[in-house]
Formats: C-alpha cells, sequence, structure tokens
C-alpha cells in the first residue's frame, strides 16, 4: 500500500470541486473564501465513529458560527446517498459527495492498514464504548463505499492555507473536540500564525 502524502500546516489546501447533495458542482474555495472553514471527511456511513464525530461537529456548530468558522462535511458517498444520511444526521450543515475519493487523494487521505482497523485495540473499544452508550453497531459500508477508507478534518483560513491538519491514526479517531475549541475557536485569525498547531 502507497500512502498517500499529507499535506502540513500552511500549505494551499487543494481547490478540489465536488457535488453537492443536490448533484450540482461545489469548487471548495467558494467554502473557505466566505469564512474559515472546517472541512470533515467522513469515513463509510456504517462507521460509529464517524456518528460520533459528527455529532460532536453538529453540538457545537451554533458555537463555531458565532465565532465566523464554517463547516462542511466531505463523504465518499453519491449524492443522493449523502443527502439521505446527512438529513438524519447533520441537516443543517453542508454535505459534498466524492464518490470518485479524488478530494480524500488530495487531501492525502489514503486506505487504512489491517493494524488500523481489525488488530487496533483502540479501534475494538471504541466500538464496544459507542455500542455501550449510543447503541451504534460497526455496520457492512454502503454499495460503492469502502470500510478502510480514512477520515480527516483540515481547518483552512480564507487565504486558502491549511491551519490545521488533522489525519487520523486509526479508524476510531478523530480530532478532540478540546482541539476545536482551544486550537481553532480560540484563534484569533486576524493573525498571522507563527507555527504549526499539533495533538499530542
Amino acid at each position: 500500500m502507497t500512502p498517500q502524502a499529507h499535506l502540513k500546516f500552511n500549505d494551499f489546501a487543494p481547490d478540489v470541486e465536488l457535488l453537492g447533495v443536490d448533484g450540482q458542482p461545489v469548487r471548495l474555495s467558494t467554502l473557505w473564501k466566505q469564512n474559515v472553514l472546517i472541512l470533515a471527511f467522513t469515513r463509510h456511513f456504517g462507521c460509529p465513529q464517524c456518528k460520533e464525530m459528527i455529532e460532536q461537529l453538529i453540538h457545537y456548530r451554533p458555537e463555531m458560527s458565532t465565532r465566523g468558522i464554517g463547516l462542511a462535511i466531505v463523504t465518499h458517498a453519491t449524492p443522493q446517498a449523502a443527502k439521505a444520511f446527512c438529513d438524519e444526521r447533520a441537516p443543517s450543515v453542508r454535505c459534498l459527495a466524492d464518490p470518485d475519493r479524488a478530494a480524500y487523494r488530495a487531501y492525502g487521505l489514503g486506505r487504512a492498514s489491517l493494524w488500523q482497523t481489525f488488530f487496533s485495540l483502540n479501534v475494538w473499544r471504541s466500538n464496544n464504548r459507542l455500542k455501550r452508550a449510543k447503541g451504534w453497531n460497526t455496520d457492512l459500508p454502503p454499495a460503492g463505499q469502502d470500510a478502510m477508507q480514512l477520515g480527516g478534518t483540515f481547518i483552512i483560513g480564507t487565504d486558502g492555507r491549511i491551519r490545521l491538519p488533522y489525519y487520523y491514526q486509526d479508524i476510531a479517531d478523530h480530532p478532540p473536540v478540546e482541539l476545536l475549541l482551544g486550537g481553532v475557536m480560540g484563534m484569533d485569525w486576524g493573525k498571522p500564525l507563527e507555527g504549526p498547531i499539533v495533538h499530542e
């Protein structure tokens, strides 16, 4: 498996054209030119951790909005499937369809290894926790989606540069709320950033 090249802090964000849930093209730069953008790439729709990630983003979206931070969720589903999923999970958020995974590749999001999926103790613990707390099972991906696809989250400034590249260590990973609240919403986006933001 050839690893995808990761984007770094202050790199220009790839300006990929995706599809809205209505099937119309959406160029990513039209989103980050309006506001600082949280661009969240999901895994497949049977993934309980993806449901948790979206639930957390939805919970804090009002606070993000008051700080002028936009949110878009990228799926590797068809527009029709993305609409059905987002109508249920994220009805107030812009969802985008990338069935060919062109944006996933452009942002360096590849396929997971067995050690990032089935053999990961962290994944098993997360699955058990979400099963007990939410009743969410780990389901098979819908047709056309890849169970091995990794997700990621990127913060993009209005200048089109990446302020926070967050690559998942395994399929149960996603940015902690503290990183978004402190590292993103605690920033003064009018000032230049002096160095990288990292999560230890």
